[in-house]
């Protein structure tokens, strides 16, 4: 193949293309990640949940033949298997971090990536007990659920909350990333979009899940239980800079159910203890506790229809 045959592919230009895309990369710079060195990796993240699942859930995930003798030996390698993996991550970030804002010596990345990693896996065991929580409430609150088994290994808003609940330890030490990078992985799996900042407390159920969106500053009490298609959200978006941090989505107290589809908008609408809040509602003002919100349903309409006559003809097609 001639040199220019080599720059024309199926009528394409290829010179021209390559230096329009290289100065698109220079104009568009936030697009690109270039010369910058450290960035955590997606795979290696979405890795690390599998690997710490198996981890929180033994005999569920991975090695399912465990038996109570090899524990200590299996879970000693899969602490530092999980230890390491995720100390590379977070190092990485943090290092990402310190570079986009301008510090490029980053002379307590190592140490600081050392103090997380500690840190969340000293947290483990409580994760766990949690979770075992959240188990609890979806047994307790599904009568479809044949078992808790059956919750860990299937249900997604179970999933979704185990991810969550790994992604807010990490949050909460301001790790950059790697928390939103594993919510948003749980999110395209499930539906359920959980910001790892948000702050759920025990026996937490979402029934069935696809739809749900629980924004980074909601507060929510024990024994909560929403519904598919529930947000708990924002009530504006305007003036973005001044948002950030500030309380902008609701607080849920302790035994508050929501069912499907209701929308509870708004840093400062507080549903209180016991409320129930019905499907469709729209709320964006406190609700007292132990109250039923529910919307007008319209007027249902019954009209008696004779019964359509139907033949079918087996003739068509037929020699």
């Amino acid at each position: 193949m001639s040199s220019a045959e080599s720059q024309v592919t199926q009528g394409i230009d290829l010179s021209g293309l390559v230096g329009a895309m290289v100065e698109s990369y220079q104009s568009l710079a936030r697009l690109k990640h270039i010369d910058a060195g450290h960035l955590p990796s997606r795979d290696k993240v979405i890795e690390l949940i599998r690997e710490l699942r198996h981890l929180i859930y033994p005999g569920f995930f991975g090695r399912q033949n465990l038996k109570t003798h090899e524990l200590e030996k299996h879970v000693g390698e899969m602490l530092k298997d999980v230890h390491d993996r995720l100390y590379d991550q977070v190092r990485s970030a943090i290092r990402h971090h310190q570079q986009r804002t301008g510090d490029n010596t980053c002379a307590d990345c190592d140490v600081t990536a050392a103090a997380v990693t500690a840190e969340f896996m000293g947290r483990l065991p409580e994760l766990r007990r949690v979770l075992a929580t959240d188990v609890e409430a979806a047994f307790d609150g599904d009568p479809a659920a044949g078992s808790t088994d059956e919750i860990i290994f299937s249900y997604p808003g179970f999933f979704a909350i185990t991810v969550y609940r790994i992604a807010h330890e990490l949050h909460v030490q301001k790790v950059p990333l790697i928390p939103r990078i594993m919510t948003e992985y749980a999110h395209n799996l499930t539906g359920i979009d959980i910001h790892p900042g948000a702050t759920i407390d025990e026996f937490f159920f979402i029934d069935h899940g696809t739809g749900v969106v629980i924004g980074e500053t909601c507060l929510i009490g024990k024994h909560v239980k929403i519904y598919q298609g529930v947000t708990l959200g924002a009530t504006s978006t305007r003036d973005v800079e001044q948002l950030r941090g500030a309380k902008r989505h609701p607080t849920i107290e302790d035994e508050v159910t929501i069912y499907p589809n209701a929308s509870v908008l708004g840093g400062g609408t507080v549903i209180g203890r016991g409320a129930t809040v019905n499907g469709n509602v729209f709320i964006t003002q406190s609700v007292p506790p132990h109250t039923r919100v529910s919307v007008k349903h319209p007027e249902i309409i019954y009209r008696n229809r004779p019964p359509r006559e139907f033949t079918q003809d087996y003739s068509v097609g037929r020699t």
